[in-house]
């Protein structure tokens, strides 16, 4: 049995668990008001006169509302030049003031009213001829605003949302930070728990009470826990699971701290490894450190992902996303998003830069038999890449430290 594996219980794990120490500062009024800077730079560059930004990860970025999208629209239209103004719900006004970040006019809509009529109103007056959208606006608002406002040209608002959200400042790092090392302890903890015969239910309704204790924003934002042949599924099979010594054991899980979010995977096995296992874990870890090693400011993000598709083949493994080897892309980023662009996969030509954040897992599968991935997350620096936490040390002793 690997070093941290076993021997405790969901009570014993659950009851050494405090708040989280020194929490990560929140993100300040002044630092919103460069992102707001920042975007109308990249509006004129597109052309827009103004943005819609909809409820969601880029409405909490630039006004600090984490409200997620309904069928009611809650939005900030952003000119190019002067203050925003947020449409809201006229009995979500106590609610909105109460979560806005940022100094803005708001204009209400009731039940009976057209919500898009009147933000069509707004942008007339704000003098926009021509409109960014936000790309994760749900369609049935773009197709309302569309019709309410036909003389204003649409634009395509990706150039200035990932513009802004790909590179993180000190803050934001600092806020990931914390949310990784919050989850790579839970993992720690999670694998203490684990005897024959407990079932996946109970390891994922642990982690989620675990990130509860340790103060994460909603407890686990996912958890994927697959035992034995279920790991040769990426994202598992459905139904629950008994942990047989011998199985590999993939749990991957995140939580969120101020909107920001975590993803780490721990992949080990619960008894002996086998001769197979162990040099599939192998090579799995060697494709992880090459990808970081490939990691420099200028580098196309597609080329960590041949690097570590590139060590793979040479393992035996592939081509391509054949298998025995790597289905999906290398990494994705992270932020307010557990997925944003930009990602490490073939056809994504952008350049590296200093604060982007990224996850490095280059998963291994064995179809029908088992599956490895070993994900971390780094930030691009000046001279390279940085972890958010370390790698898994070995197959044997999945935690380089132990509390």
């Amino acid at each position: 049995m690997g070093a941290g594996i076993g021997g405790s219980t969901a009570e014993a794990e659950l009851a050494r668990l405090a708040p989280w120490p020194n929490p990560a500062p929140a993100i300040a009024a002044a630092e919103r008001a460069t992102r707001s800077r920042r975007a109308k730079v990249l509006m004129a560059e597109i052309g827009a006169d103004a943005m819609i930004i909809g409820a969601g990860p880029s409405l909490r970025y630039l006004a600090g509302v984490g409200w997620n999208p309904t069928e009611r629209l809650v939005a900030m239209l952003l000119p190019r030049e002067g203050g925003p103004t947020m449409v809201c719900p006229r009995f979500e006004l106590g609610s909105l003031k109460a979560s806005l970040g940022v100094e803005a006019d708001i204009e209400l809509w009731e039940e009976h009213e057209s919500p898009y009529g009147l933000a069509a109103d707004v942008l007339t007056r704000m003098g926009a001829r021509t409109l960014a959208i936000d790309p994760a606006l749900p369609f049935f608002a773009f197709d309302g605003l569309r019709l309410a406002a036909p003389a204003i040209a649409m634009l395509n608002g990706a150039p200035v949302v990932d513009g802004c959200r790909m590179i993180k400042s000190t803050a934001e790092l600092a806020l990931m930070s914390q949310a990784k090392a919050m989850t790579l302890e839970v993992h720690r903890r999670a694998a203490r728990i684990l005897a024959p015969g407990i079932t996946t239910t109970a390891v994922r309704r642990f982690i989620d009470q675990a990130h509860r204790a340790l103060g994460a924003d909603d407890g686990s934002t996912f958890c994927a826990v697959q035992f034995g042949v279920a790991s040769a599924y990426p994202h598992g099979l459905p139904g629950e699971q008994r942990l047989e010594r011998g199985d590999i054991v993939l749990i991957d899980t995140g939580c969120r701290v101020q909107g920001y979010h975590s993803d780490i995977t721990r992949t080990y096995v619960f008894g002996e490894p086998s001769a197979a296992q162990r040099r599939v874990w192998e090579v799995e870890k060697g494709a992880q450190a090459a990808a970081f090693a490939a990691v420099r400011p200028g580098v196309a993000c597609e080329e960590i992902d041949a690097v570590a598709r590139g060590f793979l083949e040479a393992a035996g493994f592939g081509p391509g996303y054949e298998l025995p080897g790597l289905p999906h892309r290398t990494g994705h980023g992270i932020g307010l998003a557990i997925h944003e662009a930009p990602y490490l996969v073939r056809g994504d030509r952008t350049p590296l830069q200093p604060g982007m954040c990224f996850s490095n897992e280059p998963m291994i599968v064995v179809p029908d038999t088992f599956g490895i991935r070993l994900e971390d997350h780094f930030y691009v620096t000046p001279e390279g890449a940085a972890w958010f936490t370390e790698p898994q040390l070995s197959l044997e002793e999945p935690f380089a430290a132990a509390n």
